[in-house]
């Protein structure tokens, strides 16, 4: 039985890590997913709830990346808002606490000699193997129902933030409707990460 991190952002962090090539992906999404990780985590675990269709804290609780504190404190806004505010923060927050835990190994160095960047390493690629099986079996067989909550979390914000590591184009388009009941399962914040993805990719595109 393989080890993996208890918070679903850092498991959504090394599900975007490909083994192969042994480098991340989706840097340009990877915020938005992770800040819809926290979100979801909050939403499963009771800590958030929805009122007129944007985030309300229920229950005060063990608050990791802020959350609670930044929307109990602020007027009502919506589930994109949230994913969006502090995306390259939190991008920092948890490889930072990945490294420190022993998951992930973190090497600055030069782009073409001259750019500074970060290399990231993922010191037991089992891991990430072990949560991709998670995320694929929850795309078959049981009920959605009975999916473990994180793996069906996993699909979702995969499938939002195009993490092809775990969903690629093809098993996107195959199981199109499961991915679907998983994300409504799973909550609000998935399909607000989509929303802000495609945004975001629309004013590229303009």
């Amino acid at each position: 039985m393989v080890e993996m991190p208890d918070s679903l952002p850092a498991r959504m962090f090394l599900l975007a890590y490909d083994v192969q090539k042994k480098r991340m992906t989706a840097r340009s999404q990877l915020g938005f997913v992770l800040r819809g990780a926290a979100l979801t985590e909050l939403y499963l675990d009771g800590r958030l709830g929805e009122k007129g269709n944007k985030p309300c804290v229920e229950t005060a609780g063990d608050d990791p990346y802020g959350l609670l504190s930044q929307i109990s404190g602020s007027r009502p806004r919506s589930w994109q808002h949230w994913v969006r505010k502090d995306h390259k923060g939190i991008v920092r927050t948890i490889r930072t606490e990945l490294a420190k835990e022993g998951w992930i190994r973190v090497e600055p160095y030069r782009l073409l000699g001259l750019f500074p960047a970060t290399r990231v390493t993922v010191r037991d690629p089992r891991v990430v193997k072990a949560l991709w099986g998670g995320a694929s079996s929850a795309l078959r067989g049981k009920p959605v129902a009975h999916v473990n909550s994180w793996d069906a979390a996993a699909v979702a914000l995969a499938a939002a933030g195009g993490l092809k590591t775990v969903l690629p184009r093809s098993d996107r388009r195959r199981h199109k409707r499961r991915i679907e009941e998983l994300t409504a399962r799973s909550g609000p914040a998935a399909k607000a990460v989509r929303k802000v993805i495609e945004a975001q990719q629309a004013a590229a595109a303009g």
